[in-house]
């Protein structure tokens, strides 16, 4: 008896002090639900400043908090009038409609070098094309019994 009330004076205090800490790893729900509803504020702000519509932000980010990201878009919103910030445009559609213009350009210029190529270099680039045109030879009859079994 003396043993386990000993046991139980040693490990209640310690149970105590780990059961309120947080180093533990494990998340109240108190904290994710804070933590969702700050990350949908951030989501609102974010599209408000880059000038996207509410919608359009319920439709690109579907799992966050709805209640949220307009909250975020409207503080934004009076902010950006109070302050008279303009919006500011996404430069990453931008750069990839750029990308994309150069890729097409090099494509086109790579066509209309192959084109310009003088007749006898055409010629010289089908003789060595054609070897590689040839049927692939018949397997021996010594191959075909290996492979069937």
């Amino acid at each position: 008896m003396r043993r386990s009330s000993l046991a139980f004076a040693l490990l209640f205090p310690v149970a105590v002090l780990l059961g309120g800490c947080d180093m533990l790893g494990i998340e109240s729900a108190e904290k994710i639900a804070a933590s969702r509803e700050a990350d949908g504020k951030a989501i609102g702000s974010a599209c408000r400043h880059a000038g996207r519509a509410i919608e359009d932000c319920f439709a690109i980010y579907k799992k966050a908090d709805r209640a949220a990201v307009f909250a975020g878009w409207r503080d934004m919103n009076d902010y950006m009038r109070e302050n008279k910030i303009d919006v500011v445009a996404p430069q990453l559609l931008a750069q990839l409609a750029l990308a994309k213009a150069a890729e097409a350009k090099a494509a086109a210029d790579a066509k209309a070098a192959a084109e310009a190529k003088p007749p006898e270099a055409k010629a010289s680039d089908a003789s060595d094309g054609s070897a590689d045109k040839r049927a692939p030879a018949k397997p021996k009859a010594r191959d075909a019994k290996a492979g069937g079994a």
